[in-house]
């Protein structure tokens, strides 16, 4: 215990700016600890660096979709059109035609005619913008390339949103009409 009659030998000066000091003390302790840490990995990363989202492995979002070889050298698919095409967009859920949606898609796509462009690979490239929620998560899900002509693409669709038991259904429907 300390009397003041003893003195003030063994008392630390007071500091009038001591979060300040406490602060600097605190960074400088937790900079040392990272470079010993980085260090002993043997490379110079922190732990923030591996939390951050890394963009290796993300491809096109069309990569299930094979790109057709386009002879034109000035190829490009306008603004106008593409928000054409997200107007009317297809979501998926049980309410859409599907064939509507086909039907609807294939009338904008034949407004473009480019010398050296097959109308294969306009489809391809335009059809993942007339889609959105379900239909869009659905293209997405598909194996990377496994669309290499819109016959593939457009059975693929009609098959999942327009399946062979729902055709039976609207057959049956139709002739047990009373």
């Amino acid at each position: 215990m300390h009397r003041r009659s003893q003195g003030n030998q063994n008392l630390v000066p007071f500091d009038l700016e001591i979060e300040t000091a406490v602060r600097r003390q605190g960074g400088d302790v937790r900079r040392k600890k990272r470079g010993e840490l980085a260090r002993a990995q043997g490379d110079n990363s922190v732990l923030r660096d591996c939390a951050l989202p890394q963009a290796s492995g993300i491809t096109s979002s069309t990569s299930f979709i094979v790109s057709l070889i386009v002879e034109a050298n000035n190829f490009e698919l306008s603004p106008t059109l593409i928000s054409l095409l997200e107007r009317e967009q297809f979501g998926g859920r049980p309410s859409e035609n599907p064939n509507v949606h086909l039907h609807k898609f294939l009338a904008k796509c034949d407004i473009i005619k480019l010398n050296g462009v097959s109308t294969d690979a306009i489809r391809l490239r335009l059809f993942p913008f007339s889609l959105r929620d379900r239909a869009s998560d659905w293209l997405q899900n598909e194996e990377p390339n496994s669309f290499t002509t819109w016959e593939t693409l457009s059975k693929a669709f009609l098959s999942k949103y327009f399946p062979p038991g729902k055709t039976t259904k609207l057959r049956n429907d139709i002739t047990s009409f009373v």
